[in-house]
């Protein structure tokens, strides 16, 4: 019989093990805060290198399963890029501008001080308006979606980023003159897409030809199996060593900035999935269209809030808030998307 498609074991329970990853980064944080202080100094441009090696190792298997033969082939498929270009960039930023004004400036606004507002507005249209590029390829693999489709929307998505980020993010709050930290961008697609895809593509090559696609694709690429999760894990560890104060400081704060991130990733991905269902995409390409739009590029969010706005300022909580509910919001829709795949069984 046909094994059953779906996650395994490990990551049935994967939202238990990143609840505990974030205790217990937090808990380094704040009983040994010598662990992140001396991570911290091994960091370039606002990118942290000890998190750039473990994203590095989560995505690298996902690298390895990249047939350039079937990137090739991407291009005769084009629905599934105008989705996620179309979500990303004319629909993302703008509904989450909407949703975080009404929570921080109607709905809230007798906790929220209007200077605090705007903050958490701009933290939040930062994240709106940076799509994931890393962390979908650990989305994309828990639901079995086509690795080099996933690779080529990823890339469209770091093109459409160098010119568009700023022009949006200057458009919804109003900031004249608003600067990014390019070389926090541009290390982050080097470190995060570049560097692991070339190491996927070399290993990959070498292994067919000395050994064949068969050993490959059923012995060689098994021995990687828990480094995607194992590195999810340690990364969650890391980020929240070094934020665990700005959480504890702010318990009620947290509360109310996830209320609409949370709300925007849910929407954004059924925006991008249910249109996939409409056109009849197959689901290795619907789920991680989705996929897509609700996570954010945390990595480069947090690095441009700390740098226009300061490390204490509303806008970097949020942009840490945003980190704090993706892993486990994104592991719903996961589950979700892997529940739903009849839904597109009519394609195959």
């Amino acid at each position: 019989m046909e094994k059953k498609q779906g996650i395994g074991v490990f990551e049935k329970y994967l939202t238990i093990w990143v609840t505990i990853c974030i205790v217990v980064g937090i808990a380094i944080g704040q009983w040994f805060p010598v662990i992140p202080e001396t991570l911290s100094k091994f960091e370039y441009a606002n990118v942290s290198i000890p998190v750039a090696v473990l994203i590095w190792l989560m995505i690298f298997p996902m690298m390895l399963k990249v047939d350039f033969q079937s990137v090739k082939d991407v291009g005769k498929r084009p629905k599934g890029i105008i989705i996620t270009c179309i979500t990303n960039w004319l629909i993302k930023p703008f509904t989450m501008f909407g949703i975080a004004y009404l929570f921080f400036f109607v709905i809230f606004k007798a906790f929220i001080p209007s200077k605090l507002a705007e903050d958490y507005l701009a933290g939040t249209v930062l994240l709106g308006a940076a799509p994931c590029t890393a962390m979908v390829f650990v989305w994309s693999y828990l639901t079995k979606g086509n690795a080099a489709y996933t690779l080529v929307q990823v890339a469209v998505n770091d093109l459409i980023i160098l010119v568009a980020f700023v022009p949006i993010v200057a458009l919804l709050l109003g900031i004249g003159g608003i600067s990014i930290p390019w070389n926090t961008l541009i290390i982050s697609v080097l470190l995060f897409i570049v560097i692991p895809l070339l190491a996927g593509v070399i290993t990959r090559t070498t292994v067919v030809k000395k050994k064949g696609i068969v050993y490959f694709n059923n012995v060689f690429i098994n021995k990687f199996n828990n480094f995607t999760i194992g590195g999810l894990l340690l990364t969650l560890i890391i980020l929240f060593s070094f934020q665990g104060e700005t959480i504890l400081n702010n318990p009620l704060h947290i509360l109310l900035i996830a209320i609409p991130l949370i709300i925007q990733t849910v929407f954004i991905f059924f925006v991008a999935y249910g249109w996939a269902k409409w056109w009849k995409l197959p689901h290795d390409i619907a789920a991680p269209a989705g996929m897509i739009g609700a996570s954010n590029f945390f990595e480069l969010a947090v690095a441009v809030a700390i740098s226009l706005f300061g490390l204490q300022s509303g806008a970097a909580l949020a942009t840490v808030v945003g980190v704090l509910v993706e892993v486990p919001v994104m592991l719903m829709l996961v589950r979700i998307a892997n529940n739903t795949r009849e839904w597109f069984k009519v394609i195959y």
